[in-house]
């Protein structure tokens, strides 16, 4: 009885600290929900997060668990999961996202999760547990998300363009202020939906591997749902003011009309890819829409350096996390 009552300790503890990744994955990434339409004006700092954080939480009534799904069962074998393996791929997600957020990089905190169960998996097992073809899909969309991003960014703009070519440039401004407050809420709401799910999938996962629920049964408990939801929307409303400035204004700037296009585009993409279960980047995402959109103005509109070095941090993510997650895995084996 002691040793199962131990045993479930460390199962509070293991989701405490998914949580706490979930709040940071909010406060990471609440620069992708909020960086165009502060960056345009449309909303001050504070205005903007409680906004983007709303509709994190209402994308609770919307998506499936699809993404969950692919992360609870799709990723690894849910049997080899113990929670060693769970700690291990926590501390690998949390330590790689402190990395990127403190130097103002918007790198991946989905990919950087993913990684981190990668390599808390091999370090336990070797690669015989790794589900080829959730990861291979997952792997897919790093390339895929931003270029989806791009083109529904770039194509948003040359729509936009078309349609008001005649309309003078003060009052497409006013149009599109307005307009913004709809497209920011719709990424917001896609944000949420895709990366809340990471989380409820990892604890889904943790849940699975310890034994505490069954492979039987077809989704969490409601308690897991609703309180990922409710962490990120807490993560987002605490913000990531470093990296508001790199998505922002560094890359490209942008006009409301440039910002309303940039997020239609990202909301997309994430719509597509949570409807497909695929975790995604918002990350990702977004940075693509940004640069469609200023590509359309003129390839010199994008600030390619800048690009080039987040796409870097993209890639590095996934095999920096996996190494960390592979140490703390180590690490924790020795400390109980």
């Amino acid at each position: 009885m002691e040793t199962v009552q131990a045993a479930l300790w460390v199962v509070i503890l293991l989701v405490a600290m998914a949580l706490i990744f979930d709040f940071m994955n909010g406060f990471h990434d609440a620069a992708n929900s909020i960086a165009t339409v502060v960056s345009t004006g449309v909303l001050k700092p504070t205005q903007a997060v409680v906004f983007a954080a709303f509709f994190n939480f209402v994308a609770i009534f919307v998506f499936h668990l699809s993404v969950a799904a692919t992360v609870g069962k799709g990723i690894v074998n849910p049997e080899i999961v113990d929670t060693h393996v769970v700690f291990g791929a926590l501390a690998g997600a949390i330590v790689w996202n402190l990395i990127t957020w403190y130097y103002g990089i918007p790198s991946s905190s989905s990919h950087a999760l993913i990684g981190g169960i990668v390599g808390a998996v091999v370090a336990k097992a070797g690669t015989g547990p790794l589900i080829a073809s959730g990861i291979l899909k997952t792997l897919a969309f790093i390339f895929i998300s931003p270029l989806l991003g791009f083109l529904f960014g770039s194509l948003m703009m040359v729509i936009v363009a078309w349609i008001c070519r005649r309309t003078r440039p003060s009052k497409v401004d006013k149009w599109f202020r307005r307009l913004q407050l709809v497209s920011a809420g719709a990424y917001s709401l896609g944000h949420g939906g895709n990366d809340a799910q990471k989380t409820i999938g990892i604890i889904w996962l943790l849940l699975l591997g310890t034994g505490y629920m069954s492979s039987t049964e077809s989704s969490p408990p409601i308690w897991v749902i609703v309180s990922c939801y409710a962490a990120i929307g807490l993560g987002t409303m605490f913000g990531g003011w470093r990296i508001v400035k790199t998505m922002g204004q560094k890359i490209t700037k942008l006009k409301p009309v440039g910002g309303f296009c940039a997020e239609s585009g990202g909301a997309m993409t994430l719509f597509f890819a949570t409807f497909l279960g695929v975790p995604v980047s918002t990350t990702h995402t977004i940075t693509g829409a940004i640069v469609g959109v200023g590509s359309t103005q003129r390839m010199s509109a994008v600030r390619w350096g800048v690009a080039g070095n987040i796409v870097w941090a993209w890639i590095l993510t996934i095999p920096a996390s996996a190494f960390v997650a592979a140490v703390a895995y180590w690490v924790s084996l020795q400390l109980y």
